[in-house]
């Protein structure tokens, strides 16, 4: 007796899925390849003179992460980086010839603005804090000339060496500096490398820049370097269009996607483009980011060794040929000249271009201007295609009820996609129901692809399967075509019409994407001329072949973006942040949120890989059997991904240790307690059940609760609202008293009372004898009208925990000294103050419990020393 019965069909249907599955399989081999840099030789530190070496980059790299010990405010590290890179230059300037002018030197900075950062106001405040530049030019330049600057900041974040980000961007800075030089090539324009010490704390060094140097006028474009990871593509570029236009036509490696402009917003996060292009220069840049290999991204990993081997030769090759089409570009003008352009009406336009990189081997361009006649177009034909497909026989309503099918098909299709995203998200809530941890692709990103991509094409065929006799609202016998015939071409023609209104919707919208369902959209055109001038009419397995061949490059394409888009996604979902409750029971967010995103992900993808041959492999693939089996592989990768562990070293898992000391006053100490939070869907008592030496170190199950006040998070504010519930452990305090003489304190030097009542409170604050002071933040609640920060202006107010109204401000910089300001209350009602100050010094009980952690985890320890008080 046969276990299984297969029709003729059902045969030729299981080989087209062998053939799409080897296909798919190529192209991502192939796409791997090209994300991971295989294709890219890194030359070595003996590299001809007038090449960019990596080797030579790397070299400066391991200074930065290695030999010196942290680059964090508040930390020696952070000074010595500085020397290295001023003395780095200087020897440059030495051996540079006489055609060029050197000129390097140190500024230190200072300021206070207010800004938004992840949707939350804080006013910023900072002092003493170093940048250092060095400016390229001819002898025959003027001081007035317009330039490009390179800008890349050489702090790092809390506990990361930070080696890609950004030593990597400062090391391939400095070898391209040394290119420039060695190479002999003059630059027409001056160039400044602008190496910035405060990105860290929130842009603080590029707004230094920007607002005080004597240089800032004279940047006619920029380029700012970053690394979320170790590679990636331009995330942003403007203001105006010409930017990206030089990027596309000298990039050597070009790595750009237009809509990851449209996307940015939405990540948690800002690079100092910000500065110079948005809220302050309004200065021509590019956003050049580094991407993808970020589960290093502001942890302890983020080390040398880690970096893509050719990811910075690859940056530095783009690097050289951007910086020089950038001096040679007749759009480069200074502040002047452009503020002259505007008022004149004649200057560019702010619109974006749409651009794509296609696998890095070349950059495909295109205005919006062309954008907005090439977008619109398909739908055009779309609309169209019923009159000119029924000419033989013509009519009103014969040509309305091809419309009409179209539209059903396209009705089909949508419906088809939303299946195929909604179908792993229900495989991704129904594994969690059953399963001790969520994540469990975290460390291993191909599970993401067995667990979901095989029930998203269940989705995808769903609609097809169900609807097998389409309800046509044509007239067969006036058609002179079979039912099956103007089914088929209704449904081609309606994932057609999905694809071209897509594009069309985008493009209406505003943003600058779009390309990849344009791209779509011509190759369907491609693959249905093909399939009419093949011989063969039937629904046969060499008409397939036929329509897919011509689709191959935009399938290729899809691979492509939807690769890094998942593998960008998977990365992310560890440092998101976790909706605490009451919001977490529901299925969106909480414990389910990462693997829900991720599910719904892979459904796009899937989507936009395997959506356009739909038309074709639909009458195949949905069958019975096909279905049945794509749903036993999905079942089995759901069972078996179980068993693995969502984290590993090459993906750890973040936790944040506060050691939190709440005090009295300069001597006196209130309370001491240890307190964890993560920012992922992993709780913190899965993390103790895993970390068993730190979990008996705290004595879980006596003594400790559930922290939910973020005002105790004051020190990390905004990003604190990224962290899931905290749980709070008491802790000694023995220790503390030994370590410090004083702790920070506020004390009023003078108050004013106005004839109307105001009061204007003149405050010091100090820092006692914290050690190694990251930021000190204020809230601030009661009649607050003004204070002595950002030209006296307050922030947007803002509520912690459903609290009453507050303003926040983080100061930076020279902790030795004391800090003095002023606030000014327009009533009689008292202001209350509360300061948390962030020391990056831990007490050795401290550092013996971050000890006790697995080596799968990341703590980002550190003590924050809360104090509040009244005036």
């Amino acid at each position: 007796m046969a276990i299984f019965r297969c029709t003729p069909g059902d045969v030729s249907a299981f080989k087209l899925l062998l053939l799409l599955t080897i296909m798919y399989g190529l192209m991502s081999f192939l796409v791997y390849s090209v994300i991971h840099m295989k294709f890219i030789k890194p030359l070595d530190v003996d590299a001809p003179l007038d090449r960019f070496s990596e080797g030579r980059a790397i070299e400066h790299l391991r200074v930065l992460s290695k030999d010196i010990d942290g680059r964090h405010e508040g930390r020696p590290g952070l000074k010595q980086a500085a020397d290295y890179i001023k003395r780095q230059l200087e020897l440059l300037k030495d051996r540079a010839n006489s055609n060029f002018r050197i000129e390097v030197e140190e500024s230190v900075v200072n300021g206070s603005f207010n800004m938004k950062f992840l949707s939350r106001s804080i006013s910023l405040a900072y002092r003493a804090h170093t940048n250092v530049l060095m400016r390229i030019s001819s002898v025959d330049s003027s001081e007035s000339d317009a330039s490009v600057m390179v800008n890349a900041h050489f702090d790092s974040t809390l506990g990361s060496p930070g080696a890609a980000d950004c030593g990597s961007c400062v090391a391939s800075m400095l070898e391209l500096a040394r290119l420039i030089i060695d190479s002999g090539w003059i630059p027409p324009r001056p160039i400044i490398f602008l190496f910035n010490g405060a990105e860290e704390l929130f842009m603080l060094g590029s707004h230094g820049f920007i607002t005080t140097h004597k240089w800032r006028d004279t940047v006619g474009a920029f380029i700012n370097i970053e690394a979320s990871g170790s590679s990636g593509p331009v995330c942003q570029s403007g203001p105006g269009s010409w930017p990206s236009l030089v990027y596309a036509q000298s990039a050597l490696y070009p790595m750009a996607q237009s809509s990851a402009e449209d996307v940015f917003g939405i990540i948690p996060g800002d690079t100092d483009y910000r500065i110079f292009a948005q809220d302050y220069g309004n200065i021509p840049g590019l956003d050049i980011i580094f991407l993808l290999g970020g589960y290093y991204y502001h942890t302890s990993y983020d080390t040398l060794e880690r970096l893509l081997p050719g990811s910075i030769q690859a940056r530095g090759d783009n690097l050289f040929g951007v910086v020089k089409a950038f001096a040679t570009n007749s759009m480069l003008r200074n502040a002047t000249e452009r503020q002259h352009l505007a008022s004149t009406a004649k200057g560019p336009d702010n619109e974006r271009a749409a651009f794509f990189d296609y696998l890095t081997w070349f950059m495909v361009y295109y205005p919006r201007r062309v954008a907005v006649v090439l977008h619109s177009l398909p739908v055009v034909i779309f609309l169209v295609l019923p009159i000119i497909l029924r000419l033989a026989d013509f009519g009103v309503s014969s040509c309305c009820a091809t419309l009409f099918d179209f539209l059903k098909g396209m009705l089909l299709h949508f419906i088809a996609i939303i299946l195929a995203i909604i179908v792993p998200v229900i495989f991704a809530v129904s594994r969690l129901l059953f399963s001790s941890h969520a994540m469990n692709w975290f460390a291993h990103p191909y599970l993401a692809f067995m667990m979901f991509v095989p029930g998203s094409v269940v989705g995808l065929l769903i609609p097809r399967y169900i609807w097998r006799h389409f309800h046509l609202s044509q007239d067969i016998s006036i058609q002179k075509m079979s039912s099956e015939v103007l089914a088929n071409e209704a449904r081609f023609w309606g994932a057609f019409g999905f694809y071209a209104l897509f594009t069309l919707v985008y493009l209406l919208a505003g943003f600058s994407g779009g390309c990849l369902t344009f791209f779509i959209s011509a190759s369907l055109l491609a693959a249905w001329i093909c399939t009419r001038l093949s011989c063969s009419r039937d629904q046969s397995l060499r008409l397939a072949v036929v329509y897919i061949l011509p689709m191959l490059p935009c399938l290729t394409y899809s691979v492509h973006f939807g690769g890094i888009l998942l593998q960008f996604v998977i990365e992310k979902m560890g440092m998101v942040g976790s909706i605490p409750p009451p919001f977490g029971k529901f299925l969106i967010s909480g414990y389910y949120m990462q693997d829900v995103i991720v599910g719904a992900m892979v459904g796009v993808v899937t989507g936009l890989c395997l959506g356009p041959l739909l038309p074709v492999i639909g009458s195949w693939l949905a069958r019975t059997s096909v279905m049945q089996i794509l749903l036993h592989v999905s079942v089995l990768a759901l069972a078996v991904s179980s068993i693995f562990f969502p984290y590993s070293v090459d993906a750890p898992k973040r936790v944040v240790m506060q050691h939190t000391v709440l005090t009295t006053d300069s001597t006196h100490i209130l309370d001491s307690s240890y307190e964890f939070s993560v920012v992922d869907s992993n709780s913190l008592p899965f993390l103790f059940k895993h970390a068993r030496e730190a979990a008996e170190q705290l004595q879980i199950g006596s003594g400790y609760s559930f922290e939910t006040s973020r005002q105790r998070w004051l020190a990390l504010f905004p990003v604190s609202f990224l962290f899931s519930r905290s749980l709070k452990f008491p802790a000694r305090y023995d220790d503390i008293l030994k370590q410090y003489n004083a702790f920070p304190h506020v004390s009023t030097v003078e108050q004013e009372i106005s004839a109307t009542g105001t009061r204007k409170i003149h405050l010091e604050l100090n820092l006692g004898s914290l050690k190694e002071v990251w930021v000190t933040a204020f809230n601030i609640t009661g009649p607050l009208s003004r204070w002595s920060f950002a030209d006296n202006k307050l922030p947007a107010p803002e509520s912690i925990d459903g609290g009453p109204p507050s303003y926040i401000c983080r100061l930076s910089g020279a902790s030795h000294e004391k800090w003095t300001f002023w606030l000014e209350a327009n009533s009689s009602e008292p202001l209350r103050v509360e300061v948390a100050a962030l020391d990056q010094n831990l007490m050795e009980p401290a550092k013996n419990l971050k000890r006790l952690f697995p080596d799968w985890v990341d703590v980002i320890a550190y003590t924050s020393f809360l104090s509040s008080y009244s005036f």
